[in-house]
């Protein structure tokens, strides 16, 4: 993760951000390929990523100045023609799904013009960046479905929650891994992995409290988690015989 705070007071822009971005996001890996959205795909972060044993796909702007006019042109061209352009480092294609209408992708683990056999005639590097474009939008969701976040105005606590919910899933990835017959068949690993690692975390924290629980119901939690084994702790509520509370007490239950 990097966050971005913006130019400091009196200093210029930053020229070529996504690419020095994506230089050190990458650094340390070797023998993959990245994929990229348009801010981030030029020919010559491509060049560098090949210097590092990695590949590019990506879609790019139709302003990159690296592109040469002739797979920009539509005049003329029918739906679901492809045009490619080559050089010895990198392929270009530009797609036209529609009249009037190209979509441009790089790549530099591509070198040849393979077209699929599908009805649309999409090229091949199309579809593997369709199939490998969507990690950053299947983390926010998968993220978003167990949250830890709150609605709050300070930014630090936002990253915060986000390093929370995203080390979660990274560290669910890591235990299904090794663990693979661990509550194997189940739709809901997820949710059971949190649960076991939120007590993970939480119990320590209440073996070793100082101050008194406010409510008789937590402070039977904690003499629970107190007194059981640390191997055989359990954190569910305990039956104090209090009152159960209701939503409002002047309004009715209606």
């Amino acid at each position: 993760m990097q966050v971005y705070t913006g130019k400091l007071p009196g200093e210029a822009s930053e020229k070529n951000q996504g690419m020095r971005v994506v230089l050190q996001m990458s650094e340390g890996l070797q023998g993959h390929n990245i994929t990229c959205d348009n801010f981030f795909t030029s020919y010559w972060l491509g060049d560098e990523l090949q210097k590092r044993k990695l590949t590019m796909l990506g879609t790019i702007r139709k302003n990159k100045p690296e592109l040469p006019s002739e797979i920009l042109k539509m005049q003329g061209r029918p739906p679901h023609s492809s045009k490619f352009v080559f050089t010895e480092k990198a392929t270009v294609v530009s797609y036209c799904p529609k009249k009037n209408k190209n979509v441009l992708v790089m790549s530099t683990m591509h070198t040849d013009a393979s077209l699929s056999t599908r009805e649309d005639k999409k090229p091949q590097m199309i579809l593997d960046y369709n199939s490998t474009k969507g990690g950053v939008d299947n983390l926010d969701k998968v993220t978003a479905t167990y949250s830890c976040q709150r609605k709050i105005a300070r930014w630090p606590l936002v990253i915060f929650y986000n390093i929370v919910d995203v080390s979660a899933n990274s560290a669910f990835v890591l235990w299904t891994e090794i663990n693979q017959h661990w509550n194997v068949g189940k739709l809901y690993r997820r949710r059971l992995f949190l649960e076991e690692l939120g007590k993970s975390l939480v119990t320590p924290e209440i073996q070793r409290r100082a101050r008194p629980a406010r409510s008789p119901a937590a402070a039977a939690i904690i003499e629970n988690v107190r007194s059981a084994s640390s191997d055989q702790c359990t954190m569910n509520p305990v039956d104090t015989g209090a009152k159960k509370r209701k939503r409002c007490q002047v309004c009715p239950s209606q």
